[in-house]
């Protein structure tokens, strides 16, 4: 095995198993998936995450909690011409988050959508009682209609992002396999840390996902083993590399998965569904 080989282990195959048919739904864990740098996969990895989960029988949830609606128009939802969005449900007084759910074109896979409006929730939910609480509050009817709820949170350790680490059972970070990317890193870690002490004592670090690894470069080589050296086994096993199919996918609005089934990077999201399930983070 060269050095190559051990510091990064395939991405795909079998090194999970194949999870079992679920004889019933929920309750739901919810994660969030969070980086406050922009640009790392956070969106692409809910998308096609949670695709991969529905295609092995789990109902899953997406929630879109950034303003630029991402991953709304990456599922071939419109968010911007809705009269309500997850936006309306946070400052409602009685929220229904079941009026704003779109099921997506994936089987076992919805959406609460966003959009620009989303941006205006931080200055409307200052001066509210529980603030911090809000879409626990909003998630709460729903958690025995999913297995999985999936926040896909917005570059930003604001209000937003508290909102949703506070309604978490845990977090997965996916981390560009670039230096300056690991420099936010602990910030986020002590955000999380914050949030577990004063809101949320049940929020665990679920784990570090790379992603836009690129082999054949010695600096991507070396930013994942520092990142295994220093989060030890909150790594996933599982990588995700660098490709054009990932924005191919979102322009033709649907997951890598379904988009091109058989390429390396739909096997990548297939295992590190496996993975999760294996690891106990989802049913």
């Amino acid at each position: 095995m060269t050095q190559r080989d051990a510091l990064l282990p395939p991405s795909s195959g079998q090194s999970f198993p194949e999870p079992a048919p679920l004889a019933s739904h929920g309750p739901a864990r919810i994660v969030a998936m969070s980086n406050q740098k922009g640009g790392v996969g956070k969106t692409t990895t809910t998308i096609n995450l949670a695709a991969a989960l529905a295609a092995y029988g789990r109902k899953v949830l997406i929630v879109d909690f950034d303003p630029q609606g991402a991953a709304s128009a990456g599922l071939g939802v419109n968010a911007r011409a809705l009269d309500r969005t997850i936006y309306n449900e946070l400052i409602a007084a009685k929220p229904n988050i079941r009026e704003i759910i779109v099921e997506t074109s994936v089987e076992n896979l919805d959406i609460a959508p966003a959009n620009i409006d989303l941006s205006a929730a931080e200055i409307v939910l200052i001066n509210e009682v529980a603030r911090e609480q809000a879409l626990t509050r909003v998630l709460r009817p729903v958690l025995d209609d999913y297995d999985l709820i999936v926040i896909d949170c917005q570059p930003s350790l604001g209000l937003l992002t508290v909102n949703a680490l506070t309604a978490a059972h845990g977090v997965i970070i996916p981390l560009e396999a670039e230096y300056f990317a690991m420099r936010g890193v602990a910030l986020l870690i002590e955000q999380i840390e914050r949030v577990q002490d004063r809101l949320n004592p049940r929020l665990e670090l679920d784990g570090v996902l790379l992603t836009m690894v690129d082999a054949r470069t010695l600096h991507s080589r070396e930013v994942v083993k520092s990142v295994r050296e220093g989060f030890g086994e909150s790594v996933f096993t599982t990588y995700i590399s660098r490709t054009v199919k990932f924005p191919d996918a979102s322009i033709a609005a649907v997951p890598i998965t379904e988009y091109a089934p058989s390429h390396p990077g739909a096997a990548a999201y297939r295992q590190l569904a496996r993975e999760l399930i294996a690891r106990g983070r989802c049913a």
